[in-house]
This record gives structure tokens, C-alpha cells and sequence, in this order.
């Protein structure tokens, strides 16, 4: 009885969850290639397996609800597409520059699937870093062998100079190439911008000498800020220049500055920052409007005595600046032998998304990372797909870029429990249909299209068959709208009426 209890008690709680939910959401997973490796599981499967563990991978976080795929493309100035400025990967096939045989092109597969699903996908680079150790072998083709002058060793690791200008063009090349050949959704960055500090200097006296534009020396972080400045901001013209509707976002590490170092920053005593350490100053680029959103990654527990998730989280809606703004949670952090009890306690990434939705300018999460879905998360799976996930979420619009609603449906057919329909025709990439909102509520409820329990289900496809509600075939209306690809929607059709 005891059991039946708490059964129905987390039944009329995740009902309740349900009801809450936000219409629009960002719900995004990262899928790491490199270090804590989501993907491949090794290097140099076949290309069948590879494909396997892809469609796995997406077939999991479609159950969950996501609706975007943050996928690691450019580790290490290396390749997991097809690429004549940079060699494969060795993390896709076990030697760099050695293409996947039977050959494929990963990114296209990647993207087909999450498009096929109705997610987005999200280009994951990272700009500067070379190779992640020093006896990596190279291809003979890398850019290190053809530009070494570009290359700075530091630590135990190779990295392009953010000081030159030309190592900067050629970051920039690199990613326009992909927004031209391929239909990624976004192009992302995380953290890693000039590398975390080690005890030696990083070593760039010399393109500071011939570059530095007027910095004096003992203004030489400033001269390094404004080399990731400039990066930045080239890098969004690019983008938008080659295709306006790509997004461009970056992931910084979780605090901008402590507040003992700035009256801006945020109260908190972290030991390395974005503006001091790593020479990123994210929300300049927020505040000009050089990326389109950032999704700092909190990836502590609430309470944390230095670093409060709760409270990073409302310094950073301070700071968004009409632009968007989504937050990094860490489920790779939960465990039962966790030696921080927040950890072990199963409601606390939940707990997170809770705060998370009671701030307006804060729009979703992505989590970290894809492998650990796979694992004990005490329970994280069930919460999501049974309450805080339960109704499909759309992807946040961006006004900024687009905010031009798309054509209504032009017909609608109906037999049965099957619905087609054909959308307008449209000229303009950003003003085509992209995905259709299924709407249902029973006939007499009063319907309200802002409420995310009366959004069925978001689809690619221009049909849609249902599958039966109750044995009382109950009638049920139903509305669809059109989503262009910046999610713009449409007017809704005329109700019509469906036993299900």
C-alpha cells in the first residue's frame, strides 16, 4: 500500500511538472569526441557501428525530450567531416587523416538524423587547440607542417597563436567552410579560448611584439582579450555573411569574474575565471551582439560555498542582454558515492531546471554529457521523460535574426486518424516550413495555445497518423502551425474535429 502511495504521489507530481511547462525550451545534450568521449565508444569502428551508436545515441535523447544536439566536429584542428583544410580525426578512426571506410561524411549523418527527429544540431569547435599532446602524430597535411610559425607549444600541448592574424582567418575559414557545405543549425564554442593557465608563461612574446596594436606590455591581457574580441566577431559576420539563420553560440566556463576583482561580477570565490584566465570577455560579446546565445556551464550543486549554482544562474540572466541565454547542467556529477552529498541526492539536476524556469530571461540547458544518460543517474531519466520533458518543447526563437512568421497551411486532409496537410511556398530559406506543432485539446476545453499541454507532438514530416487515445473515442480538435527553421510560427489552422 505504501508503494502504491508513493506511486501515485510521483505520478500527480510529474502531472503537475507537466502542466508547468514551458512552450519554448532549449534542451540540449553535448556529444564529446574527444577526452570524456561520448562518441565514437572507440576509435576506428567500422562505419556501420559508428552509425549504430549515432542512431542509439538519438533514438535515447528523443525518448528524454531534447530537441538540440551540441556534437564536437573540430577537436583538435582536426576533421569529423569532410574537410580540404584539415585532416579526419584520429578520434573517428584511430589515424589522423585517415578517412571512415566504407567512406561516409559523420557531420551529414549526424545532421540528417537529428533533422529526421526534429532536433537541431550544433557544431561543436574548438578554436585554437592543435593537438592534446605533443607526440600525437600529425598528418602530413596539417596546417602545423605547412604553418609552424603558427603553432606555440605550452605545457604538454600545441596551440595556434591567438596573436596572429592569420591564425585567426584561418579559425575563421574553417568554420565558414562548414556553414557552407553543411545545414548545422549553429556553430558552438566551449570554454576553451587561450588555454587554462600552467605555471610557465604562455609563450606569445613574439606576435605580441609584432602585433600588438598599440598595447603597452603591461597590458598584455588586454591585448589578449581583444585577440579573442576580434576572433568573435569575425566569426559571426562570417557565419551570417555565408547563412543568416545559423546561430552562433558559446559555452564559457562558469564564471565571468568574481566580484572581489569586479563590481560586476558575481559573488563568488572561483579559482580561475573567463575574463582573467582564459581572456574571454563573454559578455561583451553578448552585450554587442557578436553571438547569439551563451550557455555558461554551472556545473555545481546548489549551495556550492563558492560557486552557487543558484546564484551564477541569476548573475548570468543579468547579463543577457536581449540576447539568448541557456545554462550548463552536469550530470556526470551525479552518483551514490559522490563524496558531495548534493550529489547523491536524486533531485538535484531537477531541482536546477526548477530555478532554471522561474527566471524569464533563461531559456533552457544543455547537459553534460551524452554517456552518462546511459548510466544510473538516480532516476534523472524517468523525471525528464515523465514530467520536466513530458511535452515536446520548441527550440527558443531568435528575433534578432528572424522574426518574420512563416505562411500558414494551405490545405489539410483528413481519413480517419490521418492527417495530411501541404505548406505555403516560399522563396527565402529563413521563411520556408521547417517542422509542424500539433496541437489537441478535447472538444469543449477551452483552448490556449501558450500552454504546452495542448502540443501534441512537433514533426518534420507534412503528415501525421494518431494512434488511439481512449476506448471511449473521445472527440478531440486539432490545430496545426508552421515552424520556420529560427522557430517563427504560423497562424494555427482551423480547428478540426478528431475521435481518438
Amino acid at each position: 500500500m505504501k508503494k502504491l502511495f508513493s506511486l501515485l504521489a510521483a505520478c500527480l507530481f510529474f502531472s503537475l511538472v507537466a502542466l508547468s511547462q514551458p512552450k519554448y525550451e532549449f534542451r540540449a545534450v553535448w556529444v564529446a569526441t574527444v577526452v570524456n568521449i561520448d562518441w565514437p565508444s572507440k576509435p576506428g569502428l567500422s562505419t556501420y557501428a559508428q552509425q549504430r551508436e549515432i542512431i542509439d545515441i538519438l533514438n535515447l535523447h528523443e525518448s528524454l525530450g531534447m530537441n538540440a544536439i551540441i556534437l564536437q566536429v573540430r577537436p583538435a584542428a582536426d576533421a569529423f567531416y569532410q574537410s580540404d583544410l584539415e585532416p579526419w580525426s584520429r578520434y573517428l578512426t584511430g589515424v589522423q587523416g585517415q578517412a571512415p571506410l566504407p567512406f561516409y561524411d559523420p557531420l551529414e549523418f549526424w545532421i540528417e538524423e537529428c533533422h529526421k527527429r526534429g532536433m537541431e544540431l550544433h557544431a561543436w569547435l574548438n578554436p585554437y587547440r592543435v593537438a592534446q599532446k605533443l607526440d600525437d602524430p600529425l598528418a602530413i597535411n596539417h596546417i602545423a607542417f605547412q604553418h609552424p610559425d603558427w603553432i606555440l607549444k605550452y605545457g604538454n600541448r600545441l596551440y595556434f597563436d591567438p596573436g596572429l592574424p592569420q591564425a585567426r582567418e584561418f579559425v575563421t575559414s574553417v568554420v565558414q567552410d562548414i556553414v557552407k557545405r553543411y545545414d548545422v543549425d549553429a556553430i558552438h564554442f566551449d570554454d576553451y579560448f587561450y588555454p587554462y593557465p600552467l605555471k610557465e608563461e604562455f609563450p606569445d612574446s613574439t606576435s605580441f611584439k609584432y602585433y600588438s596594436r598599440g598595447f603597452a606590455n603591461k597590458n598584455k591581457a588586454d591585448w589578449r582579450r581583444e585577440n579573442v574580441d576580434i576572433t568573435i566577431k569575425m566569426l559571426n559576420d562570417s557565419i551570417k555573411a555565408t547563412k543568416p539563420w545559423v546561430k552562433f553560440g558559446i559555452s564559457p566556463f562558469g564564471v565571468w569574474r568574481n566580484k572581489t576583482d569586479d563590481p560586476l561580477g558575481s559573488d563568488t570565490k572561483a579559482g580561475a575565471t573567463n575574463y582573467d584566465h582564459l581572456y574571454a570577455n563573454i559578455i561583451k560579446w553578448q552585450k554587442e551582439g557578436w553571438i547569439d546565445y551563451t550557455l555558461p556551464q554551472l556545473y555545481w550543486q546548489i549551495g556550492h560555498p563558492a560557486v552557487d549554482f543558484q546564484l551564477l544562474a541569476n548573475w548570468w540572466k543579468d547579463h543577457s542582454y536581449g540576447r539568448a541565454m541557456y545554462i550548463g547542467q552536469a550530470p556526470y556529477k551525479v552518483s551514490r558515492t559522490s563524496q558531495t552529498k548534493e550529489w547523491t541526492e536524486p533531485d538535484q539536476l531537477t531541482k536546477q531546471i526548477q530555478i532554471l524556469r522561474s527566471i524569464p530571461e533563461i531559456q533552457g540547458s544543455s547537459f553534460y554529457s551524452s554517456k552518462w544518460f546511459n548510466g544510473d543517474l538516480l532516476g534523472l531519466q524517468d523525471s525528464l521523460k515523465l514530467g520536466y520533458y513530458k511535452s515536446p518543447a520548441i527550440v527558443p526563437p531568435m528575433p534578432w535574426l528572424d522574426n518574420q512568421a512563416p505562411q500558414p497551411l494551405v490545405k489539410i486532409k483528413k481519413w480517419g486518424r490521418k492527417i495530411k496537410w501541404t505548406p505555403a511556398e516560399a522563396q527565402s530559406e529563413m521563411d520556408k516550413a521547417w517542422s509542424y506543432v500539433l496541437y489537441l485539446n478535447e472538444v469543449g476545453e477551452k483552448f490556449d495555445q501558450n500552454n504546452a499541454k495542448y502540443v501534441y507532438t512537433i514533426t518534420k514530416d507534412p503528415q501525421f497518423k494518431f494512434n488511439r487515445i481512449n476506448r471511449k473515442k473521445k472527440k478531440y480538435e486539432l490545430r496545426i502551425s508552421v515552424l520556420d527553421r529560427l522557430s517563427n510560427e504560423s497562424r494555427l489552422s482551423v480547428p478540426i474535429k478528431i475521435r481518438l
